[in-house]
């Protein structure tokens, strides 16, 4: 389970981290992340934890396949979460073919994505 303080719950901020943030696509998803170093409006002292947010729709599958998606996502970027700046949002979208991959594959194109958003990867 993410932690609270690490949920994104507002529209307002996955529509930040979807339309102000990098993406970075991969064959099973997409993720969003809007780096909290580059907004002007957090104060540099009282950076808060990095949130994250997940996007799985209809075309994944029913909703058994979507719940197991979204839950395998989460124990991922739960993992991953000391890799994040501090106040960055992250917004991950799960493409059709999530719902057929294995928790490896997903942790695969995972890595990938936040390798490249992260440490500014070539296309």
């Amino acid at each position: 389970m993410l932690p609270t303080e690490n949920r994104l719950r507002r529209r307002e901020d996955f529509a930040t981290a979807v339309r102000r943030g990098r993406r970075a696509g991969r064959p099973l998803l997409v993720v969003h992340l809007r780096s909290g170093e580059t907004d002007p409006h957090v104060t540099g002292e009282t950076l808060p934890a990095p949130r994250a947010g997940f996007v799985v729709s209809k075309a994944v599958g029913g909703a058994v396949v979507r719940t197991a998606v979204k839950r395998r996502l989460r124990h991922l970027v739960r993992d991953r979460l000391a890799l994040l700046p501090p106040g960055s949002l992250v917004v991950v979208r799960a493409l059709p073919g999530a719902g057929d991959a294995d928790h490896a594959q997903l942790a695969r194109d995972l890595d990938a994505a936040l390798r490249r958003l992260l440490g500014g990867g070539a296309r």
